[in-house]
């Protein structure tokens, strides 16, 4: 795992008080929770989140998750997170009558928590799952025995994730996993748990709160988009350009079966929806050989969004890269094999993520899992199409170069977009879209897919999403529209989000134009519209001045339906 700051350390940062102004977690449990929610406090300080925790008693599930006057419910929290731990879990086995059906009844018992907690407030729930501790009653025979503690907990933890699958507002924190890569001696501390009923070490709940807060953070659209990657003694054994084809290691030669399970896990995370580019000091003929000719090369050109090997600095190449991917130098993560060149882009790139790869490549694969560095809250089919879609970007970009203007070249694409109210097909990539746009966000509102649903179903709203494609192929569902009736006369735009992907097309236009002739065609005679500033959204802040709204103060911005000039562009709607 990364280093994490110890206890002691995260005790002190969780001293520092927070405004209130930010994000706010309600921890509770059946066991004793005050060092994790000073760990959970103290990470979120050090990670940059403004986030407020509150700790609640212990052992008091159901009083707060049923009064509705409960420390619970007093907070409206946005994230809540349950510990119910393996021990006292073990007690109520004890107690059960019929012990083969205890996993569906305590199953049946946390659906109901998160019910009752969502019934009343629109919150994420996190669950932490059950550390897999043995009775060792039946020994290795439990794992086939229904009336063993071990069978009975192995299919809690399964059910578990089969729940939170169909339960969009819930996530499962694997406390199980976080446990097995530490050691069991070093995650657990009977004497802590008889004497305090505190289930974990303090040694590990460093550990516990990181991956609660990346999470939180995943959940909040911080996550990570797109991993670069060196080539020789990164992706195979030796270089290529002076060892050849035939000597480079990958598959049955030397080390290179380490090298191909690497290649496996970055074609797994490509798979995902992450975007997989290479930055090489490297000729170019040489670096693509072995991905078009090497049998066993597991990552092939069409697995990679966008190729640069050439003698620059790779920090140069690294943010022409992401110029190109139009995504956050924070959204990258960069692997070498080489301690100069990484050094070299952490001190260059600040915002990047550069981790210190072990020296011996046999262990590469390990370390980059343990980092967990690709949290995610969400997943949707369309995640699958991003390298066909940056491949055709590349395309884009190097056609522009043919023409004498940029109007010119705009209009060659054959621009095509097509716009639709909110339908059950499409939330999951609406849902997803809110949690992952961060740049091109005017008030930076993320929203689950019941929230979704939800928005979509109110009267008061009128709800558009685009979509773009051109000549070079789809970009899919690209942008999202809610428009908020304020009263007879004026529409509020509650949201508009963008992918950074289509920026500089006149998509911005297009959609404004939209809005307006939207609230034209509904008897509407103004639309306000609202910037609310974040860390990363300062390229939108002047947008709506830029096409015609007038400030009215407070960051917010208004147009007379009437008198509003459309703004030019080479989109067509798709009738």
């Amino acid at each position: 795992m990364e280093q994490l700051l110890s206890f002691v350390q995260l005790k002190k940062l969780a001293k520092h008080p927070t405004d209130g102004k930010g994000k706010k977690l309600v921890l509770m449990g059946d066991c004793a929770t005050q060092h994790l929610a000073t760990a959970i406090q103290g990470t979120a300080m050090a990670d940059g989140l403004n986030l407020t925790v509150v700790d609640t008693d212990y052992n008091l599930l159901d009083v707060l998750t049923l009064d509705e006057h409960s420390e619970l419910f007093e907070n409206a929290p946005d994230f809540v997170v349950i510990y119910m731990c393996t021990e006292k879990l073990l007690e109520k086995f004890r107690e059960c009558s019929d012990k083969s059906k205890f996993a569906e009844m305590t199953m049946a018992q946390i659906t109901e928590y998160w019910s009752r907690i969502s019934s009343k407030l629109k919150t994420n729930i996190l669950m932490f799952s059950f550390v897999e501790k043995d009775d060792a009653v039946f020994g290795f025979y439990g794992a086939k025995q229904p009336m063993s503690f071990i069978f009975q907990l192995k299919k809690l933890n399964c059910m578990l994730s089969q729940s939170a699958s169909m339960t969009k507002n819930t996530f499962i924190i694997d406390l199980n996993q976080i446990a097995l890569q530490m050691g069991m001696e070093q995650f657990s501390d009977a004497k802590l748990y008889y004497s305090a009923k505190m289930p974990v070490s303090l040694n590990a709940l460093p550990a516990i709160a990181a991956h609660t807060i990346k999470m939180i953070q995943a959940i909040n659209g911080r996550i990570k988009k797109c991993i670069i990657v060196d080539l020789d003694n990164t992706l195979w054994g030796g270089v290529i350009g002076d060892d050849g084809l035939e000597g480079i290691q990958i598959g049955e030669l030397g080390i290179g079966h380490a090298y191909e399970a690497l290649q496996h896990w970055l074609k797994d995370l490509k798979e995902r929806g992450i975007i997989l580019c290479v930055c090489s000091k490297n000729n170019e003929d040489a670096a693509k050989l072995p991905f078009t000719n090497h049998p066993e090369m597991v990552l092939h050109l069409d697995d990679i969004s966008v190729f640069v090997a050439n003698w620059e600095d790779k920090a140069s190449n690294i943010r022409n890269i992401q110029q190109t991917l139009n995504i956050g130098m924070d959204s990258i993560v960069f692997l070498d094999d080489n301690p100069f060149e990484r050094n070299l882009v952490r001190s260059t790139i600040p915002d990047i993520t550069v981790p210190e790869l072990p020296n011996d490549p046999a262990q590469y694969l390990d370390f980059l899992q343990r980092l967990d560095l690709f949290e995610t809250a969400s997943y949707s089919e369309e995640d699958r199409d991003r390298t066909r879609q940056y491949q055709a970007e590349m395309q884009r970009i190097s056609q522009q170069k043919q023409y004498d203007s940029y109007d010119e070249y705009l209009q060659s694409l054959n621009m095509v977009a097509v716009v639709a109210p909110f339908d059950n097909f499409q939330v999951p990539r609406i849902a997803q879209l809110t949690q992952r746009s961060n740049q091109f966000n005017l008030r930076t509102i993320r929203c689950t897919e019941d929230d979704v649903v939800r928005l979509m179903n109110d009267k008061n709203n009128i709800t558009i999403y685009f979509m773009l494609s051109d000549k070079f192929g789809d970009h899919g569902l690209i942008s999202l529209v809610i428009l908020e009736r304020m009263d007879s006369e004026t529409l509020f735009i509650h949201n508009w989000l963008m992918s950074c992907r289509v920026l500089k097309r006149g998509m911005e236009a297009f959609i404004l134009n939209t809005i307006v002739n939207t609230a034209k065609k509904n008897g509407y005679k103004r639309v306000i519209g609202e910037y609310i500033k974040t860390p990363k959204n300062a390229m939108v802040e002047h947008i709506y001045e830029q096409y015609g709204f007038s400030p009215i103060g407070s960051n917010r911005y208004i147009a007379e339906v009437d008198s509003y000039k459309e703004t030019r562009n080479y989109i067509k709607m798709k009738e």
